[in-house]
């Protein structure tokens, strides 16, 4: 109940811009450091909401900052791309700054120190120091009013199974627990073309509308619903004997129709297999 409440209201409160700072080479980079420090599941998908969030903050003050002036269409192009300069030009220290904060967030041992990530980013040629990364990370939590430990689509995800273990679903647990966080993996790693088969899908048309495409960002922040079709499409490739009992479950768990995660768990398995295989 806790988490449909928090995912219903991230959602009442969603910023049109949501989702723009989740792109494939983003997340494959906070992933792959993630690794390279030995961090645990929850830390890397931890990093990039924050990631998210920060960033279209930090945007939004920038902008508002740089447009109190409302000058002509030369001056408003000017003062983006100032804003767009200060943001690429400092990325990459924001982004490992959110992998620190979300290793700190975390009760594994392993935790990103200052030295390590200092270490990091000098090896990509960047020379900050220790002041400038700890006035970086600063800056995400002033930004977000230090409201940076929110759940994460794993958590979800987790809390289901141990919930659809409860209720008496007969399940691999260890083996299904993996390929579901491989599936959440892949589905953060591919999330524009999945939720663009699951929009075609749903309207029922090859070539959305900008207001389709702008109502179905809720589709594609809803974290219950990412975590209903993870399972699903999990159950239907280890043990699809038992795939329509656990979609019953999930819809009754829930409240997302069996419709719903039908569609979610296609969208996934065609991106898996291929939009040529039927």
């Amino acid at each position: 109940i806790h988490l449909a409440t928090e995912n219903e209201q991230y959602l009442s409160e969603l910023p049109e811009q949501a989702g723009c700072f989740k792109e494939t080479r983003i997340v494959e980079f906070i992933f792959l450091l993630s690794e390279k420090w030995h961090l645990d599941q929850s830390t890397r998908y931890q990093a990039v909401e924050l990631l998210e969030r920060f960033m279209i903050k930090q945007v939004e003050q920038m902008c508002d900052n740089s447009g109190n002036a409302k000058g002509r269409d030369q001056g408003q192009r000017s003062s983006w791309s100032s804003v767009r300069d200060q943001i690429t030009n400092t990325f990459v220290l924001r982004l490992v700054s959110c992998v620190q904060l979300a290793s700190k967030l975390s009760l594994h041992y392993s935790r990103v120190t200052s030295d390590t990530a200092l270490k990091f980013l000098q090896s990509l040629k960047y020379s900050y120091t220790k002041q400038e990364l700890l006035e970086s990370e600063l800056a995400v939590l002033n930004t977000l009013h230090f409201h940076i430990n929110v759940s994460t689509p794993l958590a979800y995800v987790e809390l289901l199974l141990e919930v659809l273990g409860y209720n008496g679903c007969l399940l691999p647990a260890k083996p299904l627990h993996q390929l579901c966080v491989q599936l959440l993996d892949f589905c953060y790693l591919t999330r524009e073309t999945i939720y663009d088969t699951l929009l075609k899908i749903t309207i029922e048309n090859s070539t959305p509308s900008k207001l389709q495409i702008a109502k179905f960002l809720t589709v594609k922040e809803d974290f219950m619903l990412l975590a209903v079709g993870v399972i699903s499409t999990g159950v239907f490739i280890l043990s699809p004997d038992h795939w329509e009992q656990v979609v019953e479950h999930l819809n009754c768990i829930t409240g997302i129709t069996p419709q719903s995660i039908l569609e979610f768990s296609y969208a996934v398995l065609r991106r898996i297999l291929g939009s040529a295989t039927p």
